[in-house]
């Protein structure tokens, strides 16, 4: 055989090694070599391709020429990786080689898992209220039929069933959008102290029902930022109305803006927003996954109160299309503080 296909071979950007007649392997790749270790030029290829699937391919395209995929799954040291291994004959000494290469399919196979798993998640938390609502009407037209008590505290349960289902969908609907707009940079100015001024304002009867007091910091001149108003207030609700909610009766809630200033988050000038609260706090164990859609550290307590795991997976993508950062910031008895860091732009 010619030095061609050898040189070809090294020119590829992708691991690929070619396995001769004699079952050998009579070149690899740099990038192969990584993936596979070094000096197994020349093994059997058994030795150096140990996984079943991929070895009983080879085995068939060397014995009928068709080519055909596999796969070949390993880790780094952190993350299972996942490769779409392509094998095919080429011709060689008059007799046909294998061809194996190695494409890093690892970000479609988490896209897939993750689609699946939003699947899921949607048509369980859909499940349980349409269950619920299902069964009362089936009681309503049988047993309590004519219980006019029993008519109206199911009634009552039903309303607040179907509204957790519309809250659901209406979350659905916004991370979608937000999504959709995510590598859309908002160019508009807007003014933070108003925003927050506002959302205190909303929240107000909110935090009044549960005897919690909502203070706000808001320095002297004004802090323009380029952004979506009504984003930026769907941040900020969201924020506010999670530290009332989950904070116990009598706790306070401070929302502070701060001044423009260097932010190494950013590498550049930003302003930091932080929703603080002196709640019951949140494990260590929980902070890394809080934005994870319909992750909930308190599951039983957060469908109580309304709650759908989407809304800080929507703050998270809006603070992402602002070109900001979001930290999280807890200690069990001690509360949380959420910190929105957004650039100032020009």
């Amino acid at each position: 055989m010619t030095a061609a296909p050898r040189d070809i071979l090294m020119t590829l950007g992708i691991p690929a090694l070619l396995i001769a007649p004699d079952e050998a392997i009579f070149a690899i790749n740099e990038a192969a070599e990584k993936l596979l270790g070094r000096n197994i030029e020349g093994r059997h290829f058994i030795t150096a391709l140990r996984q079943p699937i991929l070895l009983e391919t080879i085995e068939q395209v060397r014995e009928d020429g068709k080519s055909r995929e596999a796969r070949y799954l390993t880790n780094d040291g952190q993350h299972d990786i996942t490769y779409r291994v392509t094998c095919g004959a080429v011709p060689m000494d008059g007799r046909h080689g294998t061809l194996v290469s190695f494409e890093d399919i690892t970000p479609m196979e988490q896209a897939g898992q993750m689609r699946r798993d939003f699947v899921a998640n949607v048509s369980h938390e859909l499940r349980t209220p349409l269950t619920a609502l299902l069964g009362f009407i089936e009681t309503l037209q049988g047993p309590a039929r004519n219980d006019a008590k029993a008519q109206e505290r199911f009634l009552g349960i039903m309303a607040a069933e179907a509204e957790r289902m519309n809250r659901l969908v209406s979350d659905l609907l916004s991370l979608s959008r937000v999504e959709a707009e995510e590598r859309v940079r908002p160019l508009d100015r807007i003014d933070l102290g108003a925003v927050i001024q506002q959302t205190r304002h909303s929240l107000s009867q909110l935090a009044s029902e549960k005897d919690i007091e909502v203070s706000v910091t808001l320095p002297d001149d004004p802090v323009i930022v380029p952004g979506d108003e009504d984003q930026i207030r769907q941040v900020m609700t969201n924020l506010v109305e999670n530290a009332i909610k989950y904070s116990d009766r009598g706790c306070f809630v401070r929302i502070a803006l701060g001044t423009p200033d260097y932010e190494n988050r950013l590498r550049g000038r930003g302003v930091r927003i932080e929703v603080s609260d002196t709640g019951p706090g949140i494990d260590t164990v929980h902070l890394p996954r809080l934005t994870e859609r319909f992750y909930r550290v308190d599951s039983h307590r957060s469908r109580e109160l309304g709650g759908t795991g989407l809304g800080l997976a929507i703050v998270k993508h809006i603070v992402s299309r602002h070109r900001g950062h979001l930290q999280v910031d807890s200690q069990l008895g001690k509360g949380t503080t959420f910190s929105v860091i957004l650039p100032v732009g020009d």
